[in-house]
């Protein structure tokens, strides 16, 4: 039995009423600090809107390409000007409280908070209307302690001074759509070529869900991913009792038509090579769309404004103005990899879809010099022969029946060498070589040469039947061109806020991914596709540019029935360039065949006019030898056609040809060996 004594008694009741005193003061102090912190905001009145900056884009020499703020469309509209669909569909998925809470709701914030614990990860947003607004019109995105403080500041100054109609009209007038389309009525335009009063529920319903990432749920961007988003929204407005469910079945039926283009467009120099610039600052850089378009900044691209004209310049005067046919044109630096010209289309105002860095298409017979150079890897030289005859080619344990054919049926009958093969494009010694090599050669090498779709190890990938990028291959050819030294392509040199700070600088980051003594003996083979001395059974691929260039190149042309390509390099340049259509109907007009060959031929010609002409490295341990391309041997002063092939010094062939030699000499050649063999063998 415990016993309280009167001293204790009065002891804990002093302890009591001390806690009491303290408390009182506690939460007095609290509500004066509180109120204080109110009147304080009340008295700072209306916050003051923040102008956005431009960010601008320089190209290599310094000069301004491009401005985020110049290409912004915004058109502000008042509340009652926007559809009701819009305004409910997006206080239904951002903000379900938003007319009865103060800018905070902080029921919705705990739950978020034990959805992030649970799962160790950001998973679950909890931001207000008011709060996003404040957000985009004060602060960055990033995610400090004294950002959310700021923010928490600004968003009860919003609630303090303005309504919530004009909350919320401020809000979707400044929110971002994507593709340059901030607020609602610039959206509106942009996606579906009306105002955003005249929005129709399933319209609304797409636009609404953008915000949460324009990069992924714009309709233009994945159209999947758009639906998707737009099922969600269309069930919690159906929640919260905006629509019956007979509408929500409706609006999910409905078919929409996306238009895709501003009301009004700017004419900016290469807004393709701008818009790969602006996925490198958020993919490489980590910055949101938010900095990228409106924080101050100033980017120093790579590009080559002279380059970029005369790619423009020849992409419009080669393909037909009413022809549907697509372009991607890609220009590399080979010892910086500075990517100095890109094309993704024809024209951006009607296609912003960059299909330079976005598409994947076949590359035909453009994959060809991944799979020469494996072989010279592993014991080929440009003189090794196959027979090139009508092939059918067995794998998977003979289970399967492959049978390539060479352009037009024509075959050698009769070997031929692989510096040939390659100049003349023949499939049949590109299949050989792939199944003696195995496919699984060819995927790790062209992976090694920076190609990253996925490839599938089978006896047609030797002919390009795995889809690729042509940014990808054309920085390929570029690591050819640079001795195998290989580096990501560079768009960006550096950048700068407003204020001046650097922010990142690039800095150079080559691999010796190829053998620089092959390297260069595949160059030179690829000069071959312009050799007229390889035409026999075949014409070179580059035939029909033969008498038009001025110097050197290095390249490979490739074509399916889809798609049609020609890359290729000097020392200081490379380039490539894919054509087809869009929808992936085949080629069929004999002039659109044309039209990669002759851009990329347009291109380099004009981009090295009255620059030196300069030779391709043959570095020390590399040979040149004349050889006669009909059999790989050593030519003779009497064989009609010669070739100069470069070997690794050692693989060079050593048997002469004899094949053309006079009648007397060839008689006086064999009594010199008979009589050799007289000698050697005296009882014979």
């Amino acid at each position: 039995m415990t016993v309280i004594t009167l001293s204790g008694y009065r002891k804990t009741v002093k302890w009591v009423r001390a806690v009491l005193f303290l408390g009182f003061f506690a939460v007095a102090g609290l509500l004066l600090l509180i109120g204080a912190g109110f009147l304080y905001m009340k008295l700072l009145g209306e916050p003051e809107v923040a102008v956005p900056q431009s960010t601008l884009y320089l190209a290599a020499d310094g000069q301004v390409i491009g401005e985020s703020h110049a290409s912004e469309k915004r058109y502000w509209v008042d509340l009652d000007e926007i559809s009701p669909y819009l305004v409910q569909a997006t206080i239904a998925v951002e903000d379900k409280k938003f007319f009865k809470h103060h800018g905070f709701d902080f029921k919705r914030m705990a739950g978020a908070a034990v959805a992030d614990i649970k799962a160790m990860a950001k998973v679950q947003g909890a931001s207000t209307i008011t709060q996003q607004y404040a957000r985009n019109l004060y602060l960055s995105h990033d995610k400090t302690w004294k950002r959310k403080l700021s923010e928490a500041v600004y968003t009860a100054r919003i609630e303090m001074n303005y309504t919530k109609e004009q909350i919320l009209e401020g809000y979707l007038n400044t929110i971002y759509y994507g593709h340059g389309a901030y607020g609602i009525e610039a959206a509106s335009q942009f996606y579906f070529g009306k105002s955003a009063k005249s929005l129709s529920l399933s319209e609304a319903s797409i636009l609404a869900g953008i915000p949460k990432g324009p990069s992924i749920y714009s309709p233009l961007a994945s159209l999947p991913k758009a639906k998707e988003r737009q099922k969600v929204i269309l069930a919690e407005m159906e929640k919260s009792d905006a629509i019956t469910p007979e509408q929500r079945e409706q609006a999910l039926a409905d078919r929409v038509h996306i238009t895709g283009e501003h009301l009004h467009t700017d004419s900016d120099t290469a807004p393709y090579f701008r818009q790969a610039v602006q996925q490198v600052l958020a993919d490489k850089l980590g910055l949101d769309e938010q900095t990228i378009a409106l924080g101050g900044l100033r980017v120093y691209t790579t590009l080559n404004r002279e380059h970029q004209a005369i790619a423009e310049k020849t992409i419009k005067k080669v393909i037909a103005e009413d022809s549907d046919i697509q372009p991607a044109f890609v220009s590399i630096e080979p010892k910086t990899h500075f990517v100095t010209a890109l094309a993704g289309g024809k024209d951006f105002a009607t296609s912003p879809y960059n299909r330079a860095v976005q598409a994947v298409r076949q590359p035909g017979s453009t994959f060809k010099p991944f799979l020469y150079y494996a072989a010279l890897e592993n014991g080929y030289t440009p003189a090794t022969q196959l027979t090139s005859e009508k092939t059918a080619f067995r794998y998977d344990n003979g289970q399967k029946v492959y049978e390539p054919s060479n352009f037009n049926h024509r075959y050698a009958n009769g070997s031929v060498t692989m510096e040939q093969a390659l100049a003349v494009s023949d499939n049949i010694y590109a299949v050989k070589t792939n199944l003696f090599l195995k496919p699984e050669t060819l995927v790790q090498t062209a992976e090694r040469f920076g190609i990253s779709t996925p490839l599938k190890p089978l006896p047609s990938l030797a002919l390009g039947t795995s889809g690729v990028r042509v940014l990808e291959m054309v920085n390929a050819y570029a690591t050819i061109a640079n001795g195998g030294k290989y580096e990501e392509p560079v768009f960006i040199q550096r950048v700068e806020t407003a204020d001046g700070e650097v922010i990142y600088e690039h800095e150079p980051d080559k691999k010796q991914r190829l053998d620089k003594k092959q390297a260069a003996v595949l160059t030179h083979m690829m000069t071959g596709m312009f050799d007229e001395n390889l035409s026999s059974y075949a014409n070179v691929t580059g035939a029909s540019l033969t008498r038009k260039i001025t110097r050197p190149y290095a390249g490979k042309s490739g074509s399916t029935a889809y798609d049609y390509w020609m890359i290729g390099f000097t020392p200081q340049l490379a380039a490539g360039i894919w054509t087809g259509y869009d929808d992936g109907r085949k080629i069929v007009k004999a002039e659109d065949k044309h039209y990669a060959k002759d851009i990329w031929l347009g291109f380099m010609e004009g981009s090295h006019r009255g620059k030196p002409v300069k030779k391709f490295q043959k570095p020390k341990g590399v040979i040149a030898v004349d050889i006669n391309p009909e059999n790989g041997k050593v030519a003779s002063s009497d064989c009609p056609v010669t070739r100069t092939m470069y070997f690794v010094k050692g693989t060079e062939p050593e048997e002469y040809c004899t094949d053309h030699l006079p009648k007397k000499k060839k008689e006086k050649e064999d009594q010199k060996e008979e009589g050799w063999l007289q000698r050697l063998f005296p009882l014979f």
